[in-house]
């Protein structure tokens, strides 16, 4: 506990790049959220060229003015595009990690066979890096190519199988999240990363049951 019986300070993630205050997952939005959050996170696909590119979806529908499977387009293609009326297109993971200072980052691979390649790019990375998935067997992937911190992702995500992965944190959805769910990560020897914080007040509520970093959509939230 901080002064005074006030919840100790947590770490702010910022959500693809502060996801409510910029374009998410652009170069412009990643490298801006670096300069005031405590790590960035992001998302990480395989192009049609077979690059890794950092988007979200599936698609490209919702944030460019584009459409159709991501994985039909080059990187070359995905970076021309306007994501979300920023003038800036769907970068490359490479690119991301050019352009971001040495902070902390939370990269989730969003589908199975990126491990390989995503490792041998994110080791050339300056900063601390964090892998995280939905998928245990995409964590079990990473943990047999490199020793690097891993994040079990889940609405509610499984201790036991955090634990048993050698995970070093759990990501659950914010809602799932209270006193008894942080003790019991804790005892497991994990860090509590709740997503993804919407408000000052679910921040607050986080806070007070005693979670490590608030995923956050907007720094607005601390």
């Amino acid at each position: 506990m901080g002064a005074a019986g006030a919840p100790a300070p947590v770490d702010l993630i910022a959500h693809r790049g502060f996801a409510d205050d910029a374009a998410e997952n652009t170069l412009p939005a990643l490298r801006d959220a670096a300069g005031s959050a405590d790590a960035v996170e992001f998302d990480v696909r395989r192009s049609g060229s077979e690059h890794l590119v950092v988007c979200h979806d599936e698609t490209v529908d919702r944030v460019t003015d584009s459409a159709g499977p991501l994985r039909t387009f080059t990187a070359t293609e995905l970076g021309a595009m306007d994501v979300l009326n920023s003038g800036t297109g769907i970068p490359t993971l490479e690119s991301v990690l050019d352009a971001l200072p040495a902070t902390t980052v939370h990269v989730e691979l969003k589908e199975r066979g990126l491990a390989a390649d995503a490792v041998r790019r994110l080791d050339a990375y300056d900063g601390e890096v964090v892998v995280s998935a939905f998928d245990p067997d995409v964590l079990a992937t990473v943990s047999d190519l490199v020793d690097v911190p891993l994040a079990y992702l889940g609405r509610d995500p499984d201790i036991d199988v955090a634990a048993e992965l050698g995970c070093s944190y759990v990501h659950p959805e914010r809602t799932a999240v209270d006193a008894s769910f942080v003790e019991r990560a804790h005892g497991a020897g994990l860090e509590v990363n709740a997503w993804t914080v919407k408000s000052r007040a679910e921040a607050e509520r986080l806070r007070a049951a005693g979670v490590d970093g608030l995923i956050a959509d907007s720094a607005g939230v601390m």
